[in-house]
């Protein structure tokens, strides 16, 4: 079961809680409690993360992750899971790698579905690459991976300005919005491999990308310490609906995709979750405290419109209900998982939503929540 630790109040819950699971896994009999965690070992540090959103029928899971090393040669492994195994060490296993030029900020496959369609996994770092990995397995269940495409928007000079992070348009697969340190955000094609548009979108550098549910918003944050607001079907205007109280640099932004009034964000260096209503501008809704580091990253649950989780440099995961946050403050999380190490990544995986996954030091860790 999960190592949970959460404040005081949470407590006698999480005893209830412990002593329902431990009747459950005895009641398991001789085939032992169900697993709630499996753990992959990569040679390097775990940073880029992302989960495939196809069911794949040779294996019950299907993640990409990024190495971390501070030089030009990276890579990218894609992760399985044998559906022969429930071993929390040994079941996860690397089906594919390919590298990498410097290590990706962001990892990303295509929400396109639709049959036929090919299975497309892209990444961001000095640009943005497109790649194709096979559905089908080998023997020893391995797959393939081709690079598709290398796009750059960049034609007039020999340099590029790295790009920090990217999102993919899952009401219109074709469209894939990228940020970049150079104040820009780049609506990309992804059929053509060619720029839409290309837009100043804040006064400093941009660090995060997402689109709201539909085609046409997206909202960007950067080191202005701006939420700044665009819409595809008219560019030039944006609309901030929130700056950070010193004008700090905001980091990351997620958007529910079950209720697109909300996002979540948070500030370089800050131990708290920000939550937006685009319906109410310039305020936060809701401040999410509890960790005792620095937010590195944030989710929401892919198939409830209240519930989020955030991870931060004190090791643990930590998931919130936000149902009565109109009401009154949100001060302590549902669960809270504790890692072996600063949690760098978090993913909720939209095709299973009872899982949930990390990357600290050198670990990804799938849990069931």
């Amino acid at each position: 079961t999960l190592n949970f630790a959460v404040p005081s109040a949470r407590q006698l819950q999480l005893k209830a809680m412990a002593e329902h699971d431990a009747a459950a896994n005895a009641a398991a009999g001789p085939q032992g409690p169900r697993k709630e965690i499996y753990t992959y070992t990569a040679p390097w540090s775990v940073f880029a993360m992302s989960w495939s959103r196809r069911q794949h029928a040779a294996s019950p899971f299907r993640l990409a992750i990024g190495s971390y090393v501070e030089q030009y040669s990276n890579v990218v492994s894609i992760i399985h899971k044998n559906p022969n195994s429930d071993d929390p060490t040994n079941s996860l296993y690397k089906a594919a790698e390919f590298d990498h030029p410097y290590p990706c900020t962001k990892l990303g496959w295509s929400p396109d579905l639709a049959p036929g369609a090919p299975d497309l996994l892209a990444t961001t770092g000095d640009y943005l690459r497109l790649w194709s990995v096979s559905r089908e397995t080998d023997a020893a269940g391995r797959s393939q991976v081709k690079k598709e495409a290398v796009l750059n928007n960049n034609k007039t000079s020999e340099y590029c300005a790295p790009l920090t992070s990217f999102d993919w348009n899952e009401a219109d697969p074709t469209i894939l919005g990228t940020c970049s340190i150079d104040t820009t955000c780049t609506i990309w094609d992804v059929t053509t491999q060619s720029p839409k548009t290309q837009l100043i979108a804040h006064d400093r550098e941009v660090f995060d990308l997402a689109f709201s549910r539909g085609r046409d918003v997206f909202a960007s944050v950067g080191a202005d310490g701006s939420v700044r607001m665009f819409d595809l079907r008219s560019l030039e205007h944006s609309t901030i609906i929130y700056e950070s109280p010193s004008l700090d640099p905001l980091l990351r932004i997620e958007w529910n995709k079950q209720d697109p009034n909300y996002l979540a964000t948070f500030m370089l260096e800050s131990k708290k979750t920000v939550i937006l209503d685009i319906r109410v501008p310039s305020i936060a809704v809701a401040e999410l405290g509890g960790h005792f580091g620095c937010v590195n990253s944030v989710a929401w649950a892919p198939h409830s419109s209240c519930h989020i989780c955030t991870a931060a440099d004190d090791s643990q995961a930590l998931i919130w209900d936000l149902s009565t946050m109109q009401k009154r403050p949100v001060e302590e999380p549902i669960l809270a998982y504790n890692a072996n190490g600063a949690i760098n990544n978090l993913q909720w995986s939209s095709s299973q939503p009872d899982w949930i996954s990390i990357g600290y030091d050198d670990k990804l860790q799938i849990l069931r929540v």
